[in-house]
């Protein structure tokens, strides 16, 4: 029994006590008292146990995360290649859920997520990452923390194993927003973090996706179907990562090598705050792939906690619209991951296709490629 329950059962007792000593009157007088008494101790514990309840439901958690959007079907995808893009999907995102469901913040479990990704040959992004027209390598990344509206982001960087990680860092230790090229790969070696030589992104599929690229420029006639498809594909590739952890706090983080054959240090949307990456705790956190131009002009990321926020439209509703209406209306393909503030999901997009994976608040993990799954 509690504290209250003890000075209840006193005054029962007492009440008792006295009853016989005390006239009609009295009596009355007396009862109404020990009534009221009671019924405010009631109240007391009622509150308390509401309180009890609160803590009892834990705010919820989850993850989303995507490797890209484009022209994906079953029967391109070898039973070999589709399980390795399922394995590693899962593994990423299961990676953030656990740093979640221990407590730890939305922030964390965006950057792991996202290095697991960028160091998997298998994506846009990082080891995987595509060529630029010189046969480089140029990675672009975003980071923005819904609980603060911080953000860090890095464009064409060359020796940055991780760009996620250089992007949190121009947001916690630089007075600036997004650094480019050779700053920022010195700004992030400054910071500790790890340097690679260019040559460690470099990968056989994408050296030669490159070389296809090239030829196909350099025809005069028209190209097949299936070099079409392949060409297109090669316009868009990107990891992103959204999280609400056990604070409520939403985080969103996007890495990318950018389009394949690009010239003149060419920037997508992956970068850029509020069209590839934006998070607000407000609203949502939202994680872009697709083609980054029309990304760009849409503001696609934004846009979307706009509508929920001045019209009051759920993040699918909202993600619906901006993907399916006003990108594809310029001729715009692609796709978005997001997560609102009560933990509610949504994996849009207008393309055949989209590596994504989630996990709910109960840890229930889904991995998806086509659209129609």
């Amino acid at each position: 029994m509690g504290n209250e329950g003890i000075v209840i059962s006193i005054l029962i007792n007492d009440f008792a006590q006295k009853k016989k000593k005390l006239n009609f009157k009295e009596k009355k007088q007396m009862q109404f008292k020990v009534l009221s008494i009671v019924f405010v101790v009631s109240m007391m514990l009622a509150c308390t146990s509401s309180k009890k309840e609160n803590k009892a439901t834990p705010q919820p958690i989850g993850i989303v995360i995507h490797g890209g959007a484009g022209t994906i079907l079953r029967k391109n995808m070898t039973p070999e290649k589709e399980a390795a893009y399922r394995k590693v999907l899962a593994e990423a995102v299961q990676v953030g859920y656990e740093i979640l469901k221990k407590g730890g913040s939305s922030q964390e479990a965006v950057e792991k997520t996202i290095h697991l990704m960028e160091d998997s040959p298998l994506f846009n992004a990082g080891k995987g990452a595509v060529l630029n027209s010189d046969e480089t390598i140029e990675l672009d990344a975003s980071f923005m923390n819904g609980a603060t509206l911080d953000a860090g982001a890095i464009s064409g960087v060359r020796t940055i194993k991780n760009p996620i990680s250089a992007a949190i860092q121009v947001m916690e230790n630089s007075p600036h927003v997004m650094l480019s090229g050779k700053g920022a790969d010195v700004f992030a070696s400054e910071q500790g973090l790890e340097i690679v030589a260019p040559e460690y992104f470099f990968t056989e599929r994408r050296i030669q996706a490159l070389k296809r690229v090239k030829e196909s420029e350099q025809k005069k006639k028209e190209t097949t179907a299936t070099e079409q498809v392949f060409l297109k594909n090669q316009r868009y590739g990107t990891v992103g990562c959204v999280a609400l952890d056990q604070n409520g706090n939403l985080a969103a983080g996007t890495s990318t090598g950018g389009m394949t054959n690009k010239k003149w240090n060419r920037i997508g949307d992956a970068p850029i705050i509020g069209a590839g990456t934006y998070a607000n705790n407000a609203t949502c956190a939202i994680s872009a792939t697709g083609w980054g131009e029309f990304f760009i002009r849409s503001v696609v990321a934004h846009d979307i906690s706009a509508l929920m926020e001045y019209k009051g439209l759920s993040i699918q509703e909202a993600s619906r619209i901006v993907i399916h209406e006003k990108v594809a209306s310029l001729g715009g393909d692609g796709g978005i991951v997001g997560i609102d503030n009560q933990g509610n999901i949504a994996m849009e997009m207008n393309t055949p296709g989209m590596y994504r994976a989630h996990v709910d608040n109960n840890g229930k993990q889904t991995v998806k490629i086509y659209k129609d799954e």
